[in-house]
């Protein structure tokens, strides 16, 4: 009989355990546990924190409602919508991706475009710019705090550690919170902060994207009414640093100095031309070239020929399977990638269907796919390549290699190229006004009035008869 794993253990037993094997021992010391316990909280309703977190939390009941994208009949408070919206962005693994790696805005935008319409002031598209810059700015420094951090990660996922300060720092910004005030903010995201990398190539990971921005929000908020944490909460081995192993802060340049110079300025963000991790952009590059490149030789292209296809690509565990499944883990497969390119000459959107995952053909050719990892391929985005190997069983064999793929910070995306992919992935939710007017509210955003116009726009689903007549406020 096969031994149990330890979670699966647990499992088992909260399934199966029952009253009746309660002792007599065990239910009068588990009574003097809850009595203890309710005394203790009845006292604690007195307390300061208590109160700040009681009023905090009667928000859920209040009139404040933010939007979430694509759907004009439902909206919610503004910390759920933030996390509902800040999970799409990252659903499909289709969001930008930045050095050292993260993933910048997905944590960021979804909190603030939540928070800017439920807020009386009104801030302006320009109030709206500045803030997610700050929230940008903050998780590029914080990222630089460790050497560690540049490469293909291996424990956790950034988005969830930088992502939810991001999202603290973005939304504090906006709300106008005093410096003593931000320095709280950062210290009660930090107890929000982390999520394991196990749980990568599956349907949680773009939880951790809506968790930092809902989170960030959130600490941001309690802070706004007087919750405190620990003010030197970045400075600490036991703060932040519990993350690194190699955990090294600097102080943040005064704004108003020479010194300070935003990092974005310097390191650009890399754009993903297919909804898959970032790694696989390099590998689908390689491969389009080495199968063109074996089309060009053989006069013809016959996948029944193809005797094996050698990947050569960093090494990655998560990165690293065979046989996906499931679309999130075809997003997470070197293997998958290769293979789609190979048999479809592109990979799309629709590669990651389930009949596409399951088709006999890409399942045969993923049986002929062998992984190496050459000691000179770093595991970093700045420093990585992916090379292809197409050999035949009529003994032709070509190999092609990508350094940099089109769309990252160093061969950036076109304008035109981006606007294109923002169009056609908007107007499969958006009506036609809808596309417009978020282009021309985004384009415009530093002379907009009103941020939170971009949010009335987000809501025009293409499958609603409501078309909504907008004024631009420009």
């Amino acid at each position: 009989m096969l031994r149990k794993g330890i979670t699966e253990s647990f499992g088992a037993a909260i399934h199966a355990l029952s009253a009746s094997q309660l002792t007599d021992g065990v239910i009068n010391r588990s009574k003097r546990m809850m009595l203890d316990t309710l005394g203790v909280g009845l006292l604690g309703t007195r307390t300061a924190v208590f109160n700040k977190a009681l009023k905090y939390s009667q928000l859920l009941t209040s009139e404040h409602r933010s939007s979430i994208w694509g759907r004009s009949e439902i909206s919610l408070p503004p910390y759920y919508a933030a996390f509902v919206n800040g999970i799409a962005v990252h659903s499909m693994d289709f969001d930008d991706t930045w050095h050292p790696a993260t993933h910048p805005s997905g944590a960021v935008l979804p909190a603030l475009l939540a928070l800017v319409e439920t807020l009386p002031s009104r801030p302006s598209g320009l109030d709206l710019l500045l803030a997610f810059n700050v929230g940008i700015e903050v998780q590029g420094r914080l990222m630089r705090f460790s050497r560690e951090a540049y490469n293909i990660p291996e424990r956790f996922h950034p988005p969830s550690v930088v992502g939810v300060m991001g999202s603290a720092a973005a939304s504090a910004k906006l709300l106008g919170l005093s410096p003593s005030q931000c320095s709280h903010a950062l210290a009660i995201a930090a107890s929000s902060a982390g999520a394991p990398l196990a749980n990568a190539a599956t349907q949680t990971k773009p939880l951790h994207i809506g968790n930092a921005a809902r989170r960030g929000l959130e600490a941001a908020l309690l802070a706004q009414i007087g919750v405190e944490g620990n003010p030197a909460i970045l400075d600490m081995d036991s703060g932040l640093g519990v993350y690194y192993n190699d955990y090294c802060p600097s102080a943040m340049p005064v704004c108003d100095s020479g010194d300070f110079r935003w990092i974005l300025e310097d390191q650009d963000v890399a754009f993903k031309r297919i909804p898959a991790h970032l790694a696989m952009h390099w590998l689908v590059d390689a491969a389009l070239e080495a199968r063109a490149e074996l089309q060009e030789t053989a006069w013809t292209f016959d996948l029944s020929q193809i005797q094996r296809v050698t990947l050569r690509v960093p090494p990655s565990k998560y990165i690293n399977c065979p046989l996906p499944t499931t679309e999130h883990q075809a997003r997470h497969s070197f293997q998958f990638n290769a293979c789609s390119a190979l048999l479809d000459k592109k990979v799309t959107v629709a590669s990651f269907d389930q009949a596409r995952i399951n088709r006999p053909a890409l399942k045969e050719l993923l049986s002929k796919v062998e992984v190496e990892t050459p000691a000179d391929n770093q595991p970093s985005f700045d420093k990585m390549y992916c090379e292809v190997q197409i050999e035949t069983a009529q003994g032709q064999s070509c190999t092609a290699r990508c350094n940099t793929f089109y769309g990252h910070w160093r061969k950036p995306l076109s304008q035109e190229d981006l606007m294109e992919k923002f169009s056609a992935n908007a107007s499969s939710v958006l009506c036609t006004e809808g596309v417009e007017g978020v282009i021309d509210v985004v384009e415009n955003i530093e002379k907009v009035t009103e941020g939170s116009v971009l949010g009335s726009y987000l809501r025009m689903s293409s499958n609603t008869h409501e078309q909504m007549y907008l004024t631009r406020i420009l």
